[in-house]
């Protein structure tokens, strides 16, 4: 073979790294960008997973979307948009498809759920005269990052008599913030530097500074923590025994910003999972009439396992596809509510992590993903051999790789890291312990599980396309 045939044979069969930028019009570039201003805007008024569910169904009322519960009650509401919320803390919406619903939805499933330090049962506390917040820290975190950062309060309190209060503190220009003080470095080294990093930050120390002001003399005992305590009784009306029966979350302060001198990146806290969140749920909004009944849900507690009655654990899906399916059907026999579940097609909507310059070493590059490249199939996750895996079939695999390619979705694959290196886990494997078939796919991003994570503007553009072509799928 000449040089010209051997040019050509390997345009043909060699696969091509592609680059969003490289392949996106002018106008698609433009569209990409405002994109990413509508899910910054999405991120600072979602911060925590009631306030994600808060801002998901306040989107998807805006877009017609009823409650299933009232359209099961009540004929005229039968509009083909439902959505449910449970327990406060996750969300599924439907879009009702041509098809029968017994041949399967076409699910995305993402979670809405950070890592983030929440305050225990009993936080308040002074010591050598500063009031502070004992937490405990949800998911994982690499704990010297949330050292000397401002952080917001956010969460529910239900008082004794049953009323529910909300908290927000430190998102407001005029409002206080929380930090959780570190060490000097001049003092650092025996009690830091010396130590593994696992062990030289310790998670019963990430306490928060509350206040340094007494109430009262030096007559009156704990009179720093008292004084933190009146002001919370002053603004809220709660006592101290109510934090018993709160959820408080401190997370970082301040609005999602663009990075870079080219405006090219979000930087924010909470992206994982919130930019799988936000384009599954802008794809959703916008599908009208799909073949395949359309389905998002979006869970908590991903991050510690999808433990609890909100995870994907729990039986919420199959609560929520039952009443659907009774909805749509107007049958509720057992083959109705089971057919939906085990025929259904799905992603699993989760973010990768992309291989960072400076820490190159951690992964193995010919299958590592990338910044830029578009959204990132993840075959399966878990550690070691694969543990902890739904690991998904070629068959399903090779369906996904055919719709995107058919819709110039521009993709990526990638692992998490080297094989021995670490690993992680999704919430794939759930819903594949139901029948379903399912992948992983989303974005990759920086920093993951920090409190500022990086992602990509033409990554999240993509992730919205891919999204929205697989809602809009044609047959089973």
């Amino acid at each position: 073979m000449n040089k010209k045939e051997i040019e050509k044979l390997q345009k043909e069969i060699s696969k091509k790294e592609r680059l969003c930028i490289d392949e996106l019009s002018q106008k698609e570039s433009d569209r990409a960008f405002d994109l990413a201003g509508d899910y910054k805007r999405f991120l600072d008024n979602a911060k925590t997973e009631r306030a994600a569910a808060n801002e998901i169904v306040r989107m998807a009322e805006a877009a017609g979307f009823v409650s299933v519960d009232r359209a099961l009650e009540d004929p005229a509401q039968k509009t083909g948009r439902y959505y449910t919320v449970f327990k406060n803390k996750a969300v599924a919406l439907a879009v009702a498809g041509e098809e029968e619903i017994t041949n399967g939805c076409s699910i995305i499933a993402s979670h809405i759920d950070s890592p983030r330090l929440d305050l225990k049962q009993n936080p308040l506390y002074e010591d050598l005269d500063i009031a502070l917040f004992k937490t405990h820290y949800y998911g994982g975190i690499r704990k010297y990052q949330w050292l000397s950062l401002p952080l917001a309060l956010y969460g529910t309190i239900v008082a004794a008599n049953g009323e529910h209060i909300d908290i927000e503190i430190g998102e407001d220009p005029s409002d206080p913030v929380f930090v959780v003080s570190d060490l000097l470095p001049h003092l650092a080294g025996k009690s830091q530097e010396t130590k593994k990093l696992s062990d030289a930050f310790e998670g019963e120390k990430l306490n928060l500074i509350a206040g340094s002001l007494a109430l009262g003399n030096d007559k009156i005992k704990e009179r720093f923590k008292l004084n933190v305590l009146k002001l919370l009784h002053d603004r809220y009306n709660i006592t101290e025994e109510d934090f018993v029966s709160g959820e408080l979350e401190a997370v970082p302060a301040g609005k999602a910003r663009d990075i870079g001198l080219d405006r090219s990146m979000v930087g924010a806290y909470g992206q994982d999972d919130r930019i799988c969140a936000f384009t599954q749920l802008q794809a959703l909004l916008e599908t009208k009439n799909p073949a395949t009944t359309a389905v998002g849900f979006f869970f908590d507690k991903e991050e510690i396992g999808s433990e609890g009655n909100t995870g994907a654990k729990s039986f919420f899906l199959q609560d929520f596809l039952a009443s659907l399916a009774l909805l749509v059907s107007g049958s509720n026999d057992q083959q109705t509510l089971r057919r939906p579940i085990v025929r259904s097609k799905a992603l699993s909507a989760d973010v990768n992590a992309a291989m960072d310059p400076n820490f190159k070493d951690v992964h193995e590059k010919m299958n590592a993903a990338k910044l830029g490249h578009g959204v990132c199939m993840t075959k399966f996750t878990g550690a070691r051999g694969k543990a902890g895996s739904s690991d998904a079939s070629a068959e399903f695999t090779g369906m996904v790789r055919h719709l995107f390619n058919e819709n110039n979705i521009v993709w990526q694959t990638g692992e998490l890291g080297k094989i021995d290196e670490g690993g992680g886990g999704t919430i794939a494997k759930f819903l594949a312990n139901l029948g379903m078939d399912i992948i992983d796919c989303g974005p990759a991003i920086l920093s993951m599980h920090s409190p500022f994570e990086i992602s990509s503007k033409t990554d999240l553009y993509m992730t919205y396309r891919a999204y929205k072509s697989f809602y809009s799928r044609q047959k089973q």
